[in-house]
């Protein structure tokens, strides 16, 4: 029964992530706030939703890959986020956003202390590399609430992008070295780092596309 169950928790992971990758593949090359997008986004996200579910499941009940823990409180808090800071536009305080927080930073806290209860058998640049860029995230998540409103401005569009590219980059990792096992640590490493390049430059994309249309707005 427990093999029948993992298997089928195995299946819906593997395919609900290989749609998310897809998706957000896609997205990152079509043009952006278009309908195509924000469906496509939606499709993302409730493939992110059963992903990060059924990692959780396949970890806790199953014992299964503790990498996949970390890859999931990763993947799965920069999906939230990146959605919120899209639907809210501010930097407004939520509490249920507190509680996403708090959450994460549990989890990966609880987690680094158990591995070195266990032994740390994996890379450390990978244990640490994702504990350590998560919890950077949730640390600029907790700054950004000083951030005046009036200033705050279009920060939220560099947020989104890089928050939906994280968790697409943490989706891609996991797949390469779940995919290339005897490449590890580089199979996980090496599309982490192609996709922080990808996001810089889609940041950079944003700044020049706003700096541009600031310009346009002052010579009309």
């Amino acid at each position: 029964m427990d093999t029948t169950l993992h298997l089928m928790n195995i299946i819906i992971h593997v395919i609900t992530g290989s749609i998310a990758l897809i998706a957000g593949f896609v997205i990152l090359f079509k043009t952006k706030g278009t309908p195509l997008h924000r469906k496509l986004g939606y499709l993302f996200m409730g493939c992110m939703v059963i992903v990060v579910t059924t990692g959780a499941f396949g970890v806790i009940v199953f014992k299964r890959n503790l990498f996949l823990l970390l890859i999931t409180i990763l993947a799965g808090y920069n999906t939230y986020s990146g959605f919120r800071i899209i639907k809210e536009k501010t930097n407004r305080f939520y509490v249920k956003d507190f509680f996403a927080m708090l959450a994460a930073f549990t989890m990966a806290v609880v987690f680094i202390y158990y591995l070195r209860f266990i032994g740390f058998y994996w890379d450390p640049v990978i244990i640490f590399s994702g504990v350590g860029y998560l919890l950077l995230v949730i640390s600029y998540d907790i700054l950004r609430y000083f951030i005046p409103s009036s200033r705050y401005g279009n920060v939220w569009r560099y947020e989104h992008s890089s928050k939906m590219i994280s968790a697409l980059g943490a989706l891609f990792s996991a797949f390469t070295g779940t995919l290339l096992p005897d490449y590890k640590p580089y199979s996980q490493i090496l599309p982490s780092l192609l996709m922080t390049l990808i996001m810089i430059l889609f940041n950079i994309k944003i700044y020049r596309r706003l700096k541009k249309k600031s310009l346009q707005t002052q010579l009309e």
